[in-house]
């Protein structure tokens, strides 16, 4: 068996954890609305046509934020559309996803929602076939308390109060040549500059997301955030990142190394966010929100084939990966990943959040069960609160195709209000286990509450409707203390949460 050691100290911290990096997304895309979050036929809708096991669900996540509408569909999308009457509101086809959208789930409706499932909406304004003016009176309609054309209307249309959305994305993706209205660093760095502007007059107490490249593998990466960012530094409070990874080629060690570029990515968009600001000689600095991650490939010619049988019906059944468990080990990672990079990502969005590339996943008319990736998700979300340390791990390593040096064991841990600490750990080798020996001193006498730990023999085990819990977490109670000092062994191809608790 390998070993692998810890030394955790709770002088040596990264930052506050802010929760919104257990954020998601929700878009008018496939299933995620449509038989997603809404399905007012459904034995367990409410009065608004929502799915009531899918909000349990959700909540169970505990998630802050929700990214919405968009993705690619807010890149030709009239937010307009979307309130008022429903059987007033026009049918639009949808160029980002080839569907028709009926928009009978609009703004007041989910932001409803979002109040359901205990979460806040994160709202992206149309940077791509509209401009400033629309993205001013979407936050005047959304955010003014009243004695304007805006919010009195929103008021007419059935909210007396405002509705109270605090994090915009300014467009999505504008550097890519799939996106409508697609721009240039410079084009987009001014008008996200300008819409900026005219956002924070409107509402001054609002935050703001820019969008960075649409990943590390544009031509234009790099060029694109530092030009971008010389335009509209001073206007916006975050950079967004996207990321996806695949496993094409089959090779379980490499795609569970993934991670590490989600590290160096992460520390090169940070480094130009510095640097942008040291030309300008700012005292402001910048955070990142990393609004789209995950594993993404499964799907890809299913909907090929889905959009071959026809395209502009609503709600085709596109983008839904079935997570396998070496999925959910590389989720876990990446949430390690964001939670040692705590200091500057403040916000993270799992993307989706149901049927889409999603942890939950639903059957119209049918049940609602949990992806293999929902529990990390999960577990970060409910023990991965407060401080996150900055541990030093020693774990043995491997070499694969793309990355040398790759620890067996990628681990860190956090520090709760209450004095507890978790550890969060993937275990990479596919196997043996691996005992870890951390020293625990610096926090006290505690002792091992909980150790969680989701494994399966077979690396592309799946849920489904009928086995829900093929691939689910269990509960152990090993791992041993002794003068601070901790020894537990997180199994072979094991994700582990280890709560310790103060000894009262």
């Amino acid at each position: 068996m390998k070993k692998a050691s810890m030394i955790l100290d709770r002088d040596f911290r990264i930052g506050q954890i802010d929760p919104r990096i257990y954020g998601s997304f929700i878009e008018h895309l496939g299933r995620a609305v449509y038989g997603g979050i809404y399905e007012p036929d459904h034995p367990t809708a409410d009065e608004n046509g929502f799915r009531r096991d899918v909000i349990d669900m959700v909540r169970r996540l505990d998630v802050p934020v929700v990214r919405y509408p968009g993705g690619n569909f807010v890149s030709g999308f009239n937010w307009e559309d979307s309130i008022g009457p429903r059987d007033q509101r026009p049918a639009r086809l949808d160029l980002a996803w080839f569907t028709t959208e009926t928009n009978e789930v609009g703004l007041h409706e989910f932001v409803d929602w979002c109040k359901k499932a205990n979460t806040q909406p994160m709202y992206a304004v149309n940077l791509g076939t509209r401009g400033i003016d629309a993205a001013r009176n979407i936050v005047e309609y959304a955010n003014h308390p009243s004695g304007s054309y805006w919010s009195d209307l929103r008021i007419r249309n059935g909210a007396k109060d405002p509705l109270g959305i605090k994090l915009w994305c300014l467009g999505n993706e504008m550097d890519g040549p799939w996106q409508m209205g697609a721009k240039t660093a410079y084009e987009y760095g001014h008008v996200a500059n300008e819409a900026a502007k005219v956002m924070k007059w409107v509402d001054p107490t609002i935050e703001l997301v820019a969008c960075g490249s649409s990943g590390s593998g544009m031509p234009t990466f790099g060029d694109w955030e530092y030009q971008m960012l010389t335009e509209c530094y001073d206007n916006v409070d975050y950079v967004s990142l996207h990321r996806y990874y695949d496993n094409y080629s089959n090779n379980t060690p490499d795609f569970l190394a993934r991670s590490m570029d989600l590290d160096e990515f992460i520390k090169t968009v940070v480094a130009i966010c510095d640097s942008v600001g040291g030309k300008k000689h700012s005292k402001k600095k910048l955070n990142l929100s990393f609004d789209e991650w995950n594993v993404w490939y499964h799907s890809k010619e299913q909907d090929n084939e889905v959009w071959k049988q026809g395209k502009w019906n609503r709600a085709l059944p596109l983008l839904e990966d079935i997570y396998n468990f070496e999925d959910a080990l590389l989720v876990g990672s990446m949430l390690i990943t964001f939670l040692r990079n705590a200091d500057r990502v403040k916000i993270a969005c799992l993307a989706q959040l149901v049927n889409v590339i999603a942890p939950i996943m639903t059957r119209n008319g049918g049940g609602v069960w949990a992806q293999t990736t929902y529990w990390p998700m999960m577990h970060a979300s409910k023990y991965g609160r407060g401080e996150a340390l900055r541990p030093i791990v020693n774990s043995p390593a491997y070499d694969c195709k793309d990355y040398t040096g790759v620890p067996y064991l990628d681990a860190t841990a956090t520090l709760a209000d209450d004095g507890s600490v978790t550890i969060f750990a993937v275990n990479r080798d596919l196997a043996e286990g691996v005992e870890l020996s951390a020293d625990l001193r610096a926090f006290g006498q505690l002792k091992v509450e909980e150790h969680i730990v989701l494994h399966h023999d077979d690396m592309k085990a799946i849920n489904t409707e009928a086995n829900p819990d093929n691939v689910a977490p269990v509960t152990l109670h090993d791992g041993e203390m002794d003068n601070g000092k901790l020894t537990i062994v997180c199994p072979s191809a094991s994700w582990n949460v280890i709560r310790l608790v103060p000894v009262k």
